[in-house]
Order: structure tokens, then sequence, then C-alpha cells
């Protein structure tokens, strides 16, 4: 539990964002049917 102390603010806002990115990478680079309206893996929202 020692590594837990040893985080600092600025290192979990910078992983944050890092996981915004990649969620946001995903979502352009991959078809619709896996990352977008009613995808399986990353769902948009609704497909209307």
């Amino acid at each position: 539990m020692e590594w837990l102390s040893q985080l600092t603010v600025g290192e979990l806002i910078m992983s944050f964002l890092l996981c915004c990115v990649i969620h946001e990478f995903l979502v352009a680079i991959l078809p619709d049917t896996v990352a977008g309206p009613g995808g399986w893996l990353i769902d948009t929202g609704s497909e209307t």
C-alpha cells in the first residue's frame, strides 16, 4: 500500500487525461459497429 502514497495529483490528472485521449482516438478510428452509436465496445449514444 506504500505505492499509493507515492502518487501525486499531477500523475492522477495526467492518467485521466491520457484515458480521455485514448477513448477519443478509439472512437475516431474504429468503425461505428465497434465504437459509435450502438457500438459493442464503446456506445456513444442512441442510433437515431
